[in-house]
């Protein structure tokens, strides 16, 4: 009976593998894309102003990972648009997105129950990216564990590593911002779905390559639509770090985002004398006042 339900699971996994991603999944991926650069902060602006350019942030989220692999594996960076399907399609949601008269197309796909669905299909499409990165790496380094790595990386999350370059296109600059420094869950789950990919490419995962996909996607979705849901920006993989970062690295992740925030509660905790903490909250107020009267001194110049 066992074995039965194993085989099963693996023509389930085996189906599923096969299931063309074209049009319907690529389609929920580019919408969910395009929905997330409308949530930034000048989108609609910029889009009325400069659609070129706005235009260009949308490919840039839809065929970003495409591109960014292609630039590590040393390939033509525009090859990926020869795609003509794919790029109208994306055009198409595009314009929709940003043009459609009342924004009935925008409510349609912003509707939760909707959104949802494309949140999940686009997870889909993510998994089967970083899998076929790997392969693909791994047809050009046999032996390149890192290539390998590196590629299933940036093909399933290649969208946010290029966000800062994106902002430029839209007239920002926020350094501060970058992904590899403040990981989002899919950054964090594509790059460990890229390691498992590569173990089993290699052969030390004893595992089929259908069967860690179906795993691998169950697990993606079932997170990504939870945190939509919910309107979580936390990650699932916060609490396992919790405890292995201490042991691993000495600081618990993101320690040092914690101490610029808090840092008269921080140094209080870890000094041991209470005036470090007054000390601390009055050098922070008196950086505050400082910027403020530099910014009251700029109007001024301004006026």
């Amino acid at each position: 009976m066992e074995l039965l339900s194993a085989l099963s699971l693996g023509e389930l996994a085996l189906s599923f593998s096969r299931v063309p991603l074209f049009p319907v999944f690529d389609l929920s991926y580019f919408i969910v894309s395009i929905l997330y650069l409308k949530y930034e902060p000048g989108a609609v602006e910029l889009s009325r102003r400069h659609p070129t350019a706005s235009w260009l942030c949308a490919m840039l989220h839809c065929f970003g990972s495409y591109i960014l692999a292609d630039l590590l594996l040393g390939e033509p960076l525009i090859d990926y648009f020869s795609n003509n399907s794919s790029v109208l399609l994306a055009s198409a949601v595009w314009y929709l997105i940003f043009f459609c008269p009342m924004d009935l197309f925008y409510k349609c796909v912003c509707f939760l129950p909707v959104k949802l669905i494309f949140v999940a299909m686009k997870e889909v499409v993510r998994v089967r990216k970083i899998a076929v990165g790997i392969h693909h790496a791994h047809h050009h380094y046999h032996h390149g564990w890192f290539v390998m790595i590196a590629t299933g990386w940036v093909k399933g999350s290649g969208v946010a590593l290029m966000s800062n370059f994106e902002q430029l296109l839209r007239g920002v600059w926020k350094p501060e911002t970058n992904e590899i420094l403040h990981m989002s869950f899919p950054t964090k789950a594509s790059l460990y779905g890229a390691v498992l990919f590569t173990l089993q490419q290699t052969r030390w995962l004893p595992v089929s390559k259908a069967s860690l996909i179906f795993i691998f996607t169950m697990f993606m979705v079932s997170c990504k639509v939870f945190l939509t849901a919910t309107h979580s920006h936390s990650s699932p993989f916060d609490v396992l770090e919790g405890y292995i970062c201490p042991v691993l690295f000495g600081t618990a992740l993101g320690g040092d985002h914690h101490h610029d925030n808090h840092g008269g509660a921080h140094g209080g905790s870890h000094g041991g004398s209470g005036p470090s903490s007054p000390h601390s909250a009055m050098a922070t107020k008196s950086k505050e006042e400082l910027s403020e009267g530099s910014r009251k001194k700029k109007t001024k110049k301004a006026d």
